[in-house]
């Protein structure tokens, strides 16, 4: 726990289902008694998408959930992070309800198209898959940023290890999160006066939704299974395992927290060794 996050205010986009990250940095942050912003969809996903979205009822299930095991106060706001309208109307419900905005993760994310290279993807699923993971962190924090001015504050975005090393039929996605590191440090330098910190979590295999998924097309792909292939990755990580969305909610709540008060601008790691950089 930090205790100087007690009574702050934290807004965390696509953290409406218990099975993501979102929800684990949304559990930290309150564990720690910060108040707690849900900004998600909150609608089921579309026919075809290969990971659902949080629906409203389980944005709210997580709100009272949060509120009743650590006495804070949460809220539930629908928003489609892509949509200029959808971002102004989750700040205009927000400001009903919070003064202030101290810590803001942008965390909404999604990959379309896949699998496919580059020569084969379809442009609109490109298109599509930059809008969300790159173009939403900047409309995001571009909107909630007013209410962060005038205190010490801290950004962080979900970037991926994918940003740093480049997968095969994913590249929207990689390009993508190459484009949120960058984005990271360009924010850092230009909001340090105001004493806003800006850092980059840069997950590797970590056991979601979207992870579970990547599995069962691999396991299609080479006639295996889901279980050999979660093996086969196992073996490419010096820890031997696939890491938990809570252990990546550690990472971002010492971020949010004093603790790392002279630390910003920086792309971390959290990938049980698979990427090491000098």
């Amino acid at each position: 726990m930090y205790n100087d996050l007690k009574e702050k205010t934290a807004l965390i986009t696509g953290a409406g289902k218990k099975t993501g990250i979102g929800y684990a940095i949304a559990k930290k942050l309150a564990e720690s008694g910060c108040n707690i912003i849900i900004a998600d969809l909150g609608k089921p996903s579309s026919q075809g998408d290969p990971v659902k979205t949080g629906t409203w009822e389980e944005m709210s299930e997580i709100v009272k959930s949060l509120e009743n095991e650590f006495s804070v106060k949460a809220l539930p706001v629908y928003l489609d992070a892509t949509d200029r309208e959808s971002i102004q109307s989750m700040v205009t419900s927000v400001k009903r309800h919070f003064s202030n905005v101290d810590i803001l993760c942008n965390n909404a994310g999604a990959s379309f198209g896949v699998p496919n290279a580059v020569h084969t993807y379809d442009e609109d699923a490109w298109m599509s898959t930059i809008d969300v993971n790159l173009h939403s962190v900047f409309r995001v924090t571009r909107a909630v940023l007013p209410m962060m001015f005038g205190r010490q504050a801290s950004i962080i975005n979900t970037a991926s290890r994918a940003g740093k090393v480049p997968p095969i039929f994913n590249g929207a996605y990689a390009v993508a999160k190459a484009g949120v590191i960058m984005l990271t440090k360009v924010m850092a330098k230009e909001l340090a006066g105001a004493g806003i910190r800006v850092n980059a979590i840069c997950p590797g295999q970590i056991m979601t939704d979207l992870e579970k998924w990547r599995f069962g097309l691999e396991a299609q792909f080479f006639s295996s299974t889901i279980e050999e292939r979660e093996k086969e990755m196992c073996k490419t990580i010096p820890l031997g395992r696939i890491g938990s969305p809570e252990e990546v909610g550690n990472l971002v709540a010492f971020l949010a927290s004093s603790a790392s008060s002279y630390i910003t601008g920086q792309a971390i790691n959290v990938t049980g060794g698979q990427l090491m950089e000098l």
